[in-house]
């Protein structure tokens, strides 16, 4: 959400910024209903401040015995009283009509992000670690996978498309993964762990900004909840509504759960393999700041994420996505992309964003400045990927495979596995 009273002291650069997301200009069509809402709030207010007057003066009318005046103040506060509702119910209406529009508007982007198209425009910061080199010719983890225990066949049948079922070492595999991203993120990162609920209301879905933009992306349950896409939208809702101080800031949350994602605008993308599924695990990062702070929270965040890849041994690169690329409600994002031999290209793993308090705003999230009383804040929300389970285990297999189909487990992994070092194939 964004602050209108900005877009009324600098409206041409409210429409710079949506410029470069690829937006028209906007800004004058909101300060036009902007300024009608003000003026019916004017006129609600004037209306009940001569109600009340009139209804005061019914009664000393009636005391000095002027009753054709009485009768006056009486017909005058009976038709104020009709009045109102409607222009209560008007001025109620442009309101909403106003908060549609700018929950409908993504955020603006940092300064230093790319003004691009699409992906194509993203821009390296960095690689780390170098793809490995095989003496036999590699194979894509849709091929590898099955005989290990990626069971693509029995998924679709059970569930349908993009459903997979996992078993054997591979789901020992899978389950690892997470609990390794946890124990990396609050051993040594000062994440507390959280285990949010997988089921939440409209309120938590919009002020994650999830709604109304990206109903079509999300599984709805019959009773109106919803299936989360990311633990980010439970764990940035535990501070909305709240004001908090700030020497609870910063709050770092992360969370392994289940992921539920319908896919709809990605049809027809990665319908092979195990890259892009409907239901899926991931270890999230949420972290709530100041605005003094996030800029340094985004980075730390994003160096959280690729120390577990680092300790995988998997090669990565980290990129800051353009304008194009950008998600609806970052205003920074750094993807970081994993080498996957397979398809002999690096491939998104993880995304760290930082929302300032565009979320905050939606979810009326603030925070105390030490040594004030009464003046609030709104926080900056950060979410980021710490570890994809589904995506990092498709990066172990395609750069960890052997020439036999057998798969070496990384070192770090194998306390988490009893003590196994490979995953073989079934004969």
């Amino acid at each position: 959400m964004h602050d209108l009273k900005q877009i009324r002291e600098n409206p041409d650069a409210f429409d710079a910024a949506m410029a470069k997301r690829g937006d028209d200009p906007i800004a004058a069509e909101i300060l036009s209903l902007d300024e009608q809402n003000r003026a019916l709030m004017t006129e609600v207010q004037a209306a009940q401040a001569r109600r009340n007057e009139a209804s005061k003066a019914i009664g000393q009318a009636k005391a000095q015995g002027d009753e054709d005046k009485a009768q006056a103040l009486m017909a005058e506060v009976s038709e104020l009283k009709t009045k109102l509702p409607e222009l209560e119910d008007r001025q109620k209406a442009l309101a909403a009509e106003i908060d549609v529009r700018l929950s409908g508007l993504p955020n603006i982007p940092a300064d230093d992000v790319p003004i691009g198209e699409d992906e194509d425009d993203n821009v390296e910061l960095k690689q780390v670690g170098q793809p490995p080199s095989f003496d036999f010719a590699v194979k894509d983890h849709a091929d590898l996978g099955p005989p290990l225990g990626l069971d693509f066949e029995t998924g679709a049948k059970i569930s349908g498309a993009r459903f997979t079922l996992v078993r054997g070492a591979v789901a020992k595999l899978h389950r690892a993964l997470g609990q390794f991203g946890l124990d990396i993120l609050t051993r040594e990162h000062g994440y507390e762990e959280v285990f949010p609920p997988m089921l939440v209301n409209d309120e938590t879905m919009y002020g994650a900004d999830k709604l109304p933009k990206f109903a079509d992306d999300l599984f709805r349950t019959t009773d109106g909840r919803w299936l989360i896409p990311t633990a980010e939208v439970s764990l940035a809702n535990i501070v909305r509504g709240d004001i908090v101080s700030e020497a609870e800031l910063p709050m770092r949350f992360v969370a392994l759960t289940s992921c539920f994602r319908s896919e709809a605008g990605a049809a027809g993308k990665d319908t092979r393999g195990y890259i892009r599924q409907h239901q899926f695990e991931k270890v999230e990062m949420v972290s709530i700041t100041t605005p003094e702070s996030s800029e340094a929270e985004h980075e730390r965040m994003t160096d959280c994420a690729e120390d577990v890849l680092t300790r995988l041994e998997l090669p990565f690169r980290r990129m800051n996505l353009s304008t194009g690329d950008l998600g609806f409600g970052a205003a920074r994002t750094y993807d970081i992309e994993v080498w996957l031999p397979g398809q002999d290209t690096y491939r998104e793993i993880s995304s760290c964003s930082t929302c300032r308090d565009f979320q905050a705003r939606r979810m009326n999230a603030r925070y105390r400045p030490e040594g004030e009383t009464k003046g609030t804040r709104f926080v900056h929300t950060l979410n980021g990927s710490g570890l994809v389970v589904g995506r990092t285990l498709v990066a172990i297999l395609e750069n960890y495979q052997q020439a036999d189909g057998s798969v070496i487990v990384p070192d770090v992994l194998r306390p988490y596995m009893n003590g196994m070092d490979r995953l073989e194939p079934a004969r």
